[in-house]
């Protein structure tokens, strides 16, 4: 219970205030995952709709228009949170999904059923799936890079790649305290909040903003509590159930039965007198 996260894990920090849409991030994402590269740079069109990770993008970058002033966009990196205590994985009947003392929330494909429940369980909609694949289909997320990071000591390929250091790699912790003393240096300039330091019981992946959090498509809504402690009272009862209502019935059946085999029986004794 109150489980508060490994101490030394690693996390990711976006300030949304330096993205400026270049998406090179989706580029190192599709190359250090081995997946199609991304609609063309200079094609501004992918703006036109919401995007959230899918199959074929661990990784994509939207522009949202902000209702204060029209003329005002702000991007934001969107991908898996790596949450403290995930819902995808509570969620995943089979242990198909991991969360790792390093941090990173990764997926094990050998394990998969297919069922998608980690995709619904997930608040932040950031799991995709092969439905195109009849074969061998899979979820696909972001792993925060946890081969390169644990096998090779890098850093992940977006947060490498990023021309602006938007988005940089580190110690959770420390991570918090970087946002923090942005948000204190610079008055008004921020949301004075670090997304993610505490959402849900808290991910991995923090965000700095300079305009509400919902504006950018966020879920502001969650709380602190971890989504599987809510679930967690449910959960623990099904195994009572299981154990108890199968016996409980079958005792009720024999019940029943017996009574009607003794208006039988009496039936028959009437007919005979």
């Amino acid at each position: 219970e109150d489980f508060p996260g490994y101490p030394e894990r690693f996390g990711m920090l976006t300030d949304t205030t330096m993205c400026v849409g270049c998406r090179w991030c989706e580029v190192a994402c599709a190359q250090a995952n081995g997946m199609p590269p991304p609609a063309a740079l200079s094609d501004q069109l992918v703006f036109n709709k919401m995007r959230r990770p899918s199959a074929e993008a661990l990784t994509v970058v939207n522009r949202y228009i902000t209702p204060a002033d029209t003329k005002r966009t702000v991007f934001r990196k969107l991908q898996c949170m790596h949450c403290n205590e995930p819902a995808c994985v509570s969620a995943c009947l089979v242990g198909a999904l991991e969360k790792t003392k390093t941090g990173n929330v990764v997926y094990h494909e050998n394990k998969c059923i297919g069922c998608r429940y980690c995709m619904v369980a997930c608040p932040f909609r950031a799991l995709g799936y092969e439905y195109s694949d009849a074969l061998s289909p899979a979820v696909r997320k972001c792993t925060m890079c946890y081969q390169k990071v644990i096998r090779d000591g890098g850093i992940p390929a977006c947060a490498q790649i990023c021309p602006t250091k938007a988005t940089i790699f580190g110690k959770r912790s420390d991570l918090i305290e970087v946002a923090r003393g942005r948000i204190r240096s610079q008055p008004g300039k921020y949301t004075n909040r670090v997304y993610g330091e505490n959402e849900a019981g808290g991910t991995s992946w923090l965000y700095l903003s300079s305009v509400p959090f919902d504006q950018i498509g966020l879920p502001t809504n969650l709380g602190k509590t971890p989504i599987p402690e809510l679930t967690r009272d449910w959960l623990l009862a099904v195994p009572l159930v299981l154990i108890t209502w199968p016996p409980l019935l079958l005792g009720f059946r024999s019940l029943f039965r017996r009574r009607e085999q003794i208006a039988e029986e009496e039936a028959k004794n009437r007919k005979v007198v």
